[in-house]
């Protein structure tokens, strides 16, 4: 019985060096440390918040700017001006949330997402054919079982309006 408990604490303690190993994998280098996506998202500074307040103002100008600017500047009559503007302002504001640590973690998190599409396994053709007309009859189905439903309910209330 020792020996099936010795084989059995191997067997366990194989398991969590395993276990320990593909999570370490998910762990991206940054900097020279190894951080995730959610501890660089969850670091904040002063740097940050100049830069998420500059792109709230960019944002809020850039909705504003079509309406009220060509009554304080005479080129922004021609539309062309206006949206050259309006996506200027956008793009400045993309680019401020881009350089926040919050940005570097919707990288890293598009990083992953992509490391992750490349594991997928799409099914082929006959599979997503089979899937496909399953998906439909299932829908019909329970399609008629409601339309069953609502017409008993019809004809019930009926019975007491009138």
């Amino acid at each position: 019985m020792s020996n099936n408990q010795d084989n059995l604490d191997s067997k366990l303690s194989d398991a969590k060096a395993t276990a320990s190993s593909m999570l370490t994998k998910g762990k991206h280098v940054s900097a020279g440390n190894n951080t995730t996506a959610v501890e660089v998202a969850k670091t904040g500074s002063a740097k940050d918040m100049i830069l998420w307040l500059l792109a709230i103002v960019a944002l809020i100008s850039a909705t504003f700017s079509n309406q009220y600017l060509p009554g304080y500047w005479q080129a922004a009559n021609d539309v062309w001006v206006r949206i050259g503007i309006i996506v200027a302002l956008a793009v400045f504001a993309l680019v401020c949330l881009a350089l926040t640590n919050q940005g570097r973690a919707f990288k890293i998190l598009l990083k992953d997402a992509a490391v992750e599409l490349r594991r997928v396994t799409w099914p082929g053709k006959d599979e997503t054919f089979q899937y496909t007309w399953q998906v439909i009859v299932v829908i019909a189905i329970v399609g008629f079982f409601i339309w069953v439903l609502d017409n008993f309910f019809n004809w019930f209330v009926g019975l007491f309006i009138g």
